[in-house]
């Protein structure tokens, strides 16, 4: 049955009523639950004072957030101002030459945040990787990237590596790993590109351009070579109609989101809250599942404002970087889950859509999760907790396409023929409330804890049954069948655009 499968107005507004009372209730018990709680002993670590605005102590949890807004902020400020300075200005005076500019400034902050040695196990990494690329052989590029990969991921490689590296600084292992191993991933997608050039092969001042420039370095997001490459060396610089407004607007947006998460946080402690098992098995059903669910779209929200903050400087320097990740309240299948867009794209480019091909084929669709999996482990960094999230969201994907196919066989094909499409589409809601919960639940063990996951299926699935079982997946429902009328509505858009 087709997307554009329209529902009552009525039964809509009945679904956001529900979705709407169940957040709110959800979330008033969070909001108790955090305010009884804020003097715990297992919580002094985390929750500390904040703004004295609020009278209320901060949930400070989530190192990397403080570290981007408070430690890491000033830092932040001045590098990317420095890069917006001079890049306006070499774009203004000598466009054709401002990824040279680019390279040489991400070069210096590179070496005056990390030192020398730190360049040089970067550079010599590129160089050993370029060497390969000349050798135009796919499968001798993901060796060589995988090899490379793993000498920051898997010890003792990598503690000899960043011992290396001088200093003792609060934030030299995050930006050892972030910048070596995004480093890595932009080496071998430069490789894999080579490969695919007929005539010649590229520089490796095309390399070191494409790996320097300084926004992605360190935390990405990553830009595929073919993409960077030809955005980069456009030296006819235009602007799209209204770009600079949209620019300023999504700048705003992004300062406007990092104050309601600061806000949200002396409110409701949702990093806090799990880490104490005991604490949390207190919890009612409805507060422990809407702390899963919020876990999960406070890191979506994470991930769009530091990407966001990102993009906004590429798109000055006049580039189309890869988009924040999709909003997981807009999510019900696994095939379209991802919170960093740029791996994503780069694992579906070189691997899953290379194996999987057009996605039809059960065999070759295992295949291409696998692939696709083993590798993101890899770059995660191999652990029991990664294992156990990759082995959970591998099947996932496979068993959608399992079920997919299964109802595509003539017997369900033809009883779903005979429905009238409204019904069509509320049985397939009903089955992707099921999966999103699949979602939440395979990905909180990798944001939280093992154990924390396992309590809320366990108080889902097992204790709550039936009541909380059936309450929850009627909501989800409910929240299913709105984001199927957002698609619906982008559908009918898109198609009066084309025919305009």
């Amino acid at each position: 049955m087709g997307i554009k499968a329209a529902l009552p107005s009525y039964e809509l507004g009945l679904y956001a009523l529900v979705v709407l009372c169940a957040i709110a209730y959800s979330g008033h018990e969070i909001f108790e639950c955090s305010r009884d709680s804020m003097n715990r002993k297992p919580f002094r670590e985390n929750i500390k004072p904040g703004w004295h605005y609020f009278g209320r102590k901060m949930d400070t949890a989530d190192f990397e957030w403080a570290m981007w807004f408070s430690s890491f902020r000033n830092f932040i400020i001045f590098a990317l101002s420095g890069h917006v300075l001079f890049a306006k200005i070499c774009s203004m005076t000598a466009p054709q030459h401002r990824s040279v500019v680019y390279m040489l400034y991400g070069i210096l902050a590179v070496l005056g945040a990390m030192g020398s040695t730190y360049l040089m196990i970067i550079l010599s990494h590129c160089l050993v990787l370029y060497t390969v690329a000349l050798v135009k052989r796919k499968w001798l590029c993901f060796a060589a990237g995988l090899c490379s990969l793993a000498s920051f991921k898997v010890e003792p490689f990598n503690t000899w590596q960043n011992g290396f590296v001088t200093g003792t600084f609060d934030l030299q292992d995050v930006l050892f790993y972030g910048g070596s191993g995004f480093s890595i991933m932009r080496c071998m997608s430069f490789a894999l590109e080579n490969c695919e050039r007929k005539d010649g092969n590229y520089s490796i001042f095309a390399l070191l351009k494409y790996n320097f420039y300084l926004p992605f370095f360190f935390f990405g997001p990553v830009m595929t070579f073919d993409r960077f490459h030809e955005q980069v060396n456009i030296s006819e610089l235009r602007r799209k109609e209204n770009e600079m407004w949209h620019i300023r607007v999504h700048a705003v947006v992004h300062l406007a989101a990092i104050m309601a998460v600061d806000i949200f946080f002396h409110f409701f402690y949702i990093l806090t809250i799990p880490s104490d098992v005991k604490f949390v098995n207190r919890l009612t059903d409805w507060a422990l599942a809407g702390l899963a669910y919020s876990n999960l779209v406070y890191d979506w929200v994470k991930a769009a404002v530091m990407f966001g903050v990102i993009n906004t400087i590429a798109r000055l320097d006049h580039l189309d970087p890869p988009q924040p990740p999709k909003c997981i309240t807009m999510l019900y299948v696994f095939a379209e889950t991802h919170f960093d867009r740029g791996i994503n794209d780069w694992l579906c480019k070189y691997v899953y859509d290379y194996i999987g091909e057009n996605h039809d084929n059960i065999l070759k669709e295992l295949m291409a999760t696998v692939s696709t999996f083993l590798i993101t482990t890899l770059w995660l960094g191999p652990c029991e907790i990664v294992y156990i999230w990759s082995i959970c969201n591998c099947f996932g994907l496979n068993f959608e396409l399992w079920v997919q196919q299964f109802f595509q066989l003539n017997r369900f094909a033809g009883m779903e023929a005979k429905m009238s499409e409204a019904m069509s589409r509320r049985i397939r809601a009903f089955f992707g409330a099921a999966n999103f919960w699949a979602i939440v639940l395979y990905n909180i063990l990798a944001l939280n804890s093992l154990d924390f996951a396992l309590l809320v299926t366990k108080r889902i699935l097992q204790t709550g049954f039936p009541l909380s079982t059936f309450s929850i997946w009627f909501i989800t429902y409910c929240g299913v069948q709105l984001i199927k009328e957002r698609e619906r509505q982008l559908a009918i858009q898109e198609e009066k655009e084309k025919t305009e």
